[in-house]
């Protein structure tokens, strides 16, 4: 039964039918799986946490599901269950997995070598590619938006002579030790689940809330900053959405400061070709974007203005010789490079956008009709081919608004129910992409499981 102390989440839900259901599905999950099951039993031996990487635990499901094989939209598991996927691996998939022409890329790339740490024809034509798409002219590579981001805020450092980088709490840029400081009743605080951090990273890292231009233009007022690292629509903590004309001013301010501006556009990649910057007329000084640049092949690119390039590279001749602190062996190596050559002229199209963007249309406007019929005070919100449904009528409006609204314990019981009935969502919060091999059947057949979860959810 519904009662008065229950999370304001949970408005309209029955917690105790929700409990009798996590119940059930967890049971179906486990009679259905039993291959996943053994083998997970078996990584259980040698494995930390019994997975490949310790993430992989925040499913809903009693054990690992153990994935066969994943082409478009569709992902087959090791007990031979097909699954229409719009987790999409979180991004890295987001144009569907195993596209032709980079499966194509990568077999004729094979025979002739992955990697030696030199440049390639295909690096070229890439950087080439990047700056036409992204407006901005100089790039260099890494092996994940982490690293890129990583290696952005080293540079940036060396080029403008300023320690300090400001973000936006509740952000999420991969595992950049930097970013993982929170505001808690105000103040910045370093976040409590990062592990084996020994500096206090409150020293350098400014912290303050999105869509917040009073709070920005104070915490720059100081001129030590090197530079605002943001996604231009947060997406981690649950999508945030900058209010009308937010970024507009908050460029004025940051220029005003002699600030230097970083998009992460690694989730926002689903605004279009160019991204969210170039598709709103945001003017940054750099910007990354890593998982599906390549088509999932492990990758992620970086650019910087002319006039930020020319002082990065000043920095860099100016210094002591010696290791950087930036870039790995294996940057882009010729295999990747290869694929994302591939990906970029073949895949990310403005044609296969088009798609996505009608297919994710089309699965927002059955998430509000559904979520409506039940009568529950949830959003949905969207950003180009992401979608996602929100436990709050309106779209939050910054971090600590967002974090208030997520409830870990719903998303897994709604999560499980739609895989037993082959449909995958991302396990973090309730976020759905489509790919250019999504269909219409595949989307009805979600809102259809959907709407038998609320079914047996509400009061």
């Amino acid at each position: 039964m519904t009662t008065l102390t229950q999370p304001a989440t949970r408005t309209g839900i029955n917690w105790d039918k929700a409990q009798a259901m996590r119940l059930r599905e967890r049971a179906t999950f486990a009679d259905n799986n039993p291959r996943s099951q053994a083998l997970a039993a078996q990584a259980a031996r040698h494995m930390l946490f019994g997975v490949p990487l310790h993430w992989m635990t925040d499913w809903s499901t009693p054990f690992s599901l153990t994935v066969n094989q994943a082409s478009g939209a569709q992902v087959i598991d090791a007990d031979g269950h097909s699954y229409v996927d719009f987790c999409l691996g979180d991004t890295g998939a987001m144009f569907g997995h195993a596209p032709a022409a980079v499966a194509s890329a990568l077999m004729q790339q094979a025979s002739k070598g992955y990697t030696a740490m030199m440049a390639s024809e295909e690096a070229v034509w890439v950087a080439t590619e990047l700056a036409r798409r992204f407006a901005l002219p100089v790039w260099q590579f890494a092996l994940s938006a982490s690293d890129a981001n990583r290696f952005v805020l080293r540079w940036l450092r060396a080029a403008t002579g300023r320690s300090k980088i400001l973000i936006f709490n509740g952000c999420y840029h991969g595992t950049v030790d930097d970013v993982f400081v929170d505001l808690v009743d105000g103040q910045p605080r370093q976040r409590d689940s990062l592990l084996g951090q020994v500096t206090d990273l409150t020293a350098n890292t400014v912290v303050v809330e999105f869509n917040d231009l009073a709070a920005l233009e104070h915490a720059l007022k100081a001129g030590d900053v090197a530079c605002v690292l943001a996604e231009p629509v947060m997406t981690n903590i649950g999508m945030v959405l900058p209010q009308e004309g937010y970024w507009a001013e908050a460029q004025k301010i940051i220029q005003r400061y002699g600030t230097l501006l970083v998009l992460d556009e690694t989730h926002t990649i689903s605004s279009g070709p160019g991204g969210y910057a170039v598709r709103h007329g945001l003017q940054p000084d750099a910007l990354v974007l890593g998982k599906p640049v390549a088509g999932g092949v492990p990758c992620a690119v970086y650019g910087f203005s002319e006039a930020v390039a020319t002082r990065v590279e000043l920095a860099k001749r100016q210094a002591p010789p010696g290791h950087s602190g930036v870039g790995t062996t294996l940057t882009a190596n010729m295999l990747t490079m290869a694929a994302m050559r591939a990906n970029l002229a073949e895949v990310m199209t403005d044609a296969a956008y088009a798609t996505m963007f009608e297919l994710a249309d089309y699965l927002a406007q059955g998430l509000r009709r559904v979520i409506a019929r039940h009568q529950l005070p949830w959003c949905v919100t969207q950003v180009g081919a992401r979608t996602e449904f929100q436990f709050t009528r309106t779209t939050p409006l910054n971090g600590s608004e967002a974090e208030k609204i997520l409830d870990s314990d719903l998303e897994k019981i709604i999560h499980l129910f739609l895989l037993n009935r082959g449909m995958l969502i991302t396990p973090f919060h309730n976020m759905m992409l489509v790919c250019p091999q999504t269909t219409t059947t595949g989307i009805d057949q979600f809102l259809v499981a959907f709407d038998a979860c609320l079914q047996l959810l509400v009061d």
